[in-house]
Parts: C-alpha cells; structure tokens; sequence
C-alpha cells in the first residue's frame, strides 16, 4: 500500500515513467560521459552517515534530450512529508478511526458506502422469529443488517438520530438498509419516534400464535431463572376464577390488535407486511419470497437455501460457500418448553379469540391460530 501511494504521488507530480522503478534506476542518461559527470556531483551518502552536497546541475537535463527533470531537494522533501500525511491517514484508517466527510456519513479512507437510516424494521414480535427472518434475509446481497438489537426507539432514543445512523452498516446504491428490535411493537412511543424518523419506514411484523409465543416467552425467561414460578401462577391473577394477567410481559406481547392500533395512528397498513412465525418454520422460502417483494427485492431467497433440522424443530441454512457446516441459529432458538396444564393452556386461547379475530381483520390475514 504504501509503495502505491508512493507511486502515485511520483505520477501525480510527473516524475515516474508507465512502471514503477527505484528512483536512482529512473536517472537514465544519453551518454556515457553525462552519467560519469552526474555520477561524481548527485548526493553519496558517507560511511559516517553524512552526504556531500550535489552540484546544481543535478537537478536538470541537457535541452532536447527527452528526460524529465527530477525535483529539487526542498519539493522532494515536500513530496515525502506528503506521503508520509497519507500513510498516516492510511493507518488510522486500518485501526477504524475513519473521517468523515460532514454531513455525508461516507469514510474518506478504507471504506464503502454511506450510512442510512434504515429503510426497513422488524419491529416485532419477540419470540416470533424475529431472528429467524434477519438471519435469512442476511443471505440477500442487497440487504445490510445492524447485528444487534440496538433498541434506539425504546430504550436509548435520547442518544440522538445521529447516534443511530452510526450504527448501522455501510450500503451502496441499491442495497437496503434493515435493524431489529422486536420490543418496538410493544412500546407506546416508539411508532411516533419511528414516523419522526421517516414517515416511508417500510415496518415487518412476525407473528406467532399467542398462546405457543407466550409459552416459548416463558421457557427463556425460566433457562436465565430456574426460580421462577410455575406459568400457570404468572399467566392468572386467580388461576380458580381464571382471570388472565395481562400485566405481565408474556401475555401482553400476544395481544396483537392493541399493539397494532397504536402503529396505525401513525402508519398505513401498507407500510406493513405481516410475517407467520409458522409458515417461517413450514415453508421459509414462500415466507421469504413475500418479504423480499414486500421490500422490492429480486427473489433471490428459495428453496435451494434451507434445510430442516429435525433436531432443532425448523429450518437452518444450507452450509454456504466456504464453510464446512450449515448455519442454524443458536442453542437458545428451539428449546424443549416446559409441560403446561392443557386446561391452563385453553384458558388463555379462550382469553386471546377475540383478539386474534380483531388482528385478523385489521391486516386482512388469517393466521390459523384458533
């Protein structure tokens, strides 16, 4: 990299030939008797470290002879101090330490692309399959995805849009720009703080029955607290009356209708696509034909891309170009759950019905859940 630049600064000041050549092989000579003379008077360093001075006549050529006249010591030392700026430059980039031009989210050095704010969110659902359908769509060569969940309009929405659009991953023209954060769905703030953002967000919803979504809530919460009470404790507030709970996080979550209501107020329900967590699992590339025509992408997402894992319960990558294995999600997705009470479970599908009918209505799809 650095014999580049060093390169190129020589070009840019017309002092190299169509090949790179060590600088003394570029002081070519008409006549044998002109190389002697130069030979005598161009700088030769001492055994003590020192040079003699060069004679003036060093630094130029004889009229008409075709050769390009080398630059004086002071411009050469300027040349390489500028070399040496870049190289610099060049080391700061490497270690990430990237300017910007302002305003413009594009690096100067080492980088691609620009920083956007995405242009489409998995706002929900946790336990959905939310990582499921991120994990695929990363397959796409036209999408670019945060990693993490980096939970902007929920949590740290007071570090500022800035902070945001620094996290994201760098696009080029044409690719699309996508985070998650399943929580959005839930949180009463984040449609408006979303809108404030950009009214054009394309939004993608995946659900999963209630009831088997509450359930699997339930199993990850218990792996991190073996302590917790059973699920039949925490899904009633009376388990002989029968009375749900709604206060808790793992019932709330499945009322789909409510949540949807305050998206609307701010959305059209043509800014949304509604993804089943179920078909995701049974059929993953009708699922994710819809999701890449909802994001105006070429189908480049089919069949030929998964594989299902019998031991997980859903479907995993084919193991891609060089790697030795597939990519399945981690240990944490497809976990046993836990036995429930079949009446505890009938008592909250009876609790979620009219729910569920509403949130059919409103996005015109019916999921199969009852």
């Amino acid at each position: 990299m650095i014999v580049i630049f060093t390169y190129l600064f020589y070009c840019l000041t017309g002092y190299c030939d169509s090949l790179p050549r060590p600088l003394y092989d570029q002081q070519t000579f008409p006549s044998p008797s002109l190389k002697h003379h130069d030979r005598d008077t161009f700088p030769v360093r001492s055994a003590g470290g020192g040079s003699t001075p060069s004679a003036p006549a060093c630094n130029r050529t004889a009229p008409g002879s075709g050769l390009r006249e080398l630059p004086a010591a002071a411009e050469l030392h300027s040349l390489l101090q500028q070399i040496g700026h870049v190289q610099r430059q060049i080391a700061d980039g490497d270690r990430g330490q990237q300017r910007e031009e302002p305003d413009s989210g594009i690096s100067v050095f080492n980088s691609f692309g620009s920083k956007k704010f995405p242009q489409a969110i998995i706002i929900g659902v946790k336990k959905g399959g939310t990582r499921a359908l991120l994990e695929f769509l990363r397959i796409h060569p036209d999408v670019r995805a945060v990693g993490a969940e980096p939970h902007f309009f929920d949590r740290f929405y007071d570090k500022g849009l800035d902070w945001y659009r620094n996290l994201m991953p760098r696009t080029l023209d044409g690719q699309i720009t996508m985070e998650k954060t399943p929580s959005y769905f839930v949180t009463k703030e984040a449609p408006r703080r979303v809108f404030s953002m950009s009214r054009d967000t394309k939004l993608i919803v995946v659900v999963r029955d209630p009831v088997t979504r509450a359930v699997s809530d339930y199993t990850q919460t218990l792996s991190k607290n073996p302590g917790l009470p059973a699920f039949q404790q925490l899904a009633f507030k009376n388990t002989s009356t029968g009375l749900i709970d709604t206060a808790w996080s793992a019932v709330r979550i499945g009322i789909y209708a409510k949540h949807l209501e305050n998206w609307l107020q701010f959305f059209p329900l043509s800014r949304f696509l509604f993804v089943s967590g179920e078909r995701l699992v049974s059929d993953p590339a009708g699922e994710m034909g819809r999701v890449q025509d909802f994001l105006g992408l070429k189908r480049v997402i089919t069949d030929k891309h998964f594989y299902f894992n019998e031991t997980k319960g859903f479907p995993c990558l084919k193991k891609p170009e060089g790697s030795s294995r597939p990519r399945c999600l981690g240990k944490s997705k497809g976990r046993p759950h836990p036995h429930i009470p079949p009446e505890v479970l009938h008592r909250l599908r009876d609790f979620y019905r009219p729910f569920n009918l509403k949130f059919y209505q409103m996005t015109s799809q019916d999921f199969g859940w009852d």
